[in-house]
């Protein structure tokens, strides 16, 4: 999976959310990016993978 297609996977996720729970913002969801790449940043370091590499493990889960 490339860059782009997470991007539009997140889009989708993000606007399904975001019609079930009104009340969540912007902000909320630009936060949960960050946390999301924090993590991949963390894996990172762990296993000494790219992010490329962790992004295809992550979507064959």
């Amino acid at each position: 999976m490339n860059n782009d297609e997470l991007e539009g996977k997140w889009k989708q996720v993000r606007g399904k959310f975001k019609q079930q729970y009104g009340d969540i913002t912007d902000d909320d969801t630009t936060y949960s990016e960050g946390k999301f790449d924090e993590m991949l940043g963390r894996l990172q370091e762990k296993t000494g993978k790219s992010k490329e590499e962790l992004k295809k493990e992550i979507d064959r889960l």
